[in-house]
């Protein structure tokens, strides 16, 4: 089976088809930073009408790339939630109007899922049962994940999601859109021992977060320079908010570990790419001789592959689209169907 995968749920368009015998064949991917940088985060219509703009001529680029004509398409899938209503509703009219030229099956796929799966692209996929730390833009999740499709929330944030902090905190200190790479660039030279940044709802049990704390005592302690904040207080203060955000995170999925008797930890999502997280959080699955799984950094942050890969499990299960374009911008997704 042959999938074109369609992801449009916030700021990249992807375009990917993958092949359930020779796996991803082609993909192209545009990212918007350009188009919102100069409004330190991304505006939902002007992300809409770009994804307009772009994706049919990533679907031609990648069909020619992978020498496919659309009746060497068996299936569409497309990013159908989380997000932004306008970013998904083109994926999703896209990929229900060709389905209907084409006369071949559409099916939703849910963002986060997409995510969750996608280390499953590389050379030497995850065995389940496994622990999944969900982290982005807009979601951190710990999962429990008994089986591909079969998914149990164990934790989530009650605020601000880690890739939203990590964002916020850049601009609120001058640095460039997107958040997380700045800050990660920042902090490389900074003292992350300077300040004594708070580790936010570790002394209670349970496996929720909270960033928005976090990112208040961040502000508090940039203006507390007085407005004179030098570059390496910059550094210093990125740095130690990195090492709080790393070390909360590595608390929980500690305890998550330990909670769902598992010693396979799966990260993944845009945050996943983080350096400093995956040095710690190897240093937590070491402890229980475990083991931790990720993807390669291209397929961290979003993009068509992902959205390919998990349709194509959903088609495979007989899973496909109502009629009707319908998007969901709130998808919990321990509701989804399991998978045969």
């Amino acid at each position: 089976m042959r999938v074109l995968g369609i992801e449009t749920s916030c700021d990249e368009t992807g375009v990917a088809i993958y092949d359930d015998v020779q796996g991803l064949i082609a993909e192209r991917l545009y990212s918007q930073i350009s188009l919102h940088k100069e409004y330190g985060g991304v505006v939902p219509e002007l992300a809409s009408r770009d994804h307009v703009r772009k994706l049919l001529p990533l679907i031609d680029e990648v069909l020619k790339d992978a020498n496919c004509q659309p009746s060497d398409i068996d299936g569409i899938a497309y990013t159908a939630g989380p997000g932004l209503m306008g970013a998904l509703m083109v994926g999703a009219s896209t990929a229900q109007s060709l389905s209907m030229v084409w006369g071949i099956p559409a099916v939703p796929v849910h963002h986060m899922e997409g995510h969750l799966l996608a280390p499953l692209l590389e050379d030497h996929p995850p065995a389940f049962p496994l622990v999944a730390l969900l982290v982005s833009g807009g979601h951190t999740q710990l999962v429990y994940v008994e089986t591909m499709g079969s998914y149990r929330l164990l934790g989530e944030s009650l605020d601000d999601a880690a890739g939203e902090a990590f964002d916020k905190t850049a601009k609120m200190m001058g640095l460039s859109y997107p958040g997380g790479p700045a800050i990660a660039a920042l902090a490389a030279s900074g003292d992350d021992a300077r300040f004594d940044f708070p580790r936010p709802m570790v002394n209670r049990p349970g496996l929720d977060f909270s960033f928005s704390g976090l990112k208040t005592f961040t502000l508090n302690t940039f203006e507390g320079l007085d407005g004179s904040a030098t570059d390496q207080d910059k550094a210093d203060i990125a740095a130690c908010f990195q090492r709080a955000v790393v070390e909360t995170l590595a608390i929980k999925c500690r305890r998550a570990l330990k909670e769902t008797q598992c010693k396979r930890l799966l990260i993944a999502g845009g945050v996943s790419a983080n350096t400093a997280l995956r040095a710690v959080l190897e240093k937590e699955v070491g402890k229980v001789n475990g083991e931790l799984l990720y993807a390669r950094p291209a397929l961290c942050t979003d993009n068509g592959a992902m959205i390919a890969y998990a349709g194509l499990q959903r088609l495979k299960a007989g899973q496909t689209a109502e009629l009707d374009v319908q998007v969901r911008p709130r998808w919990p997704l321990d509701t989804l169907p399991t998978l045969a």
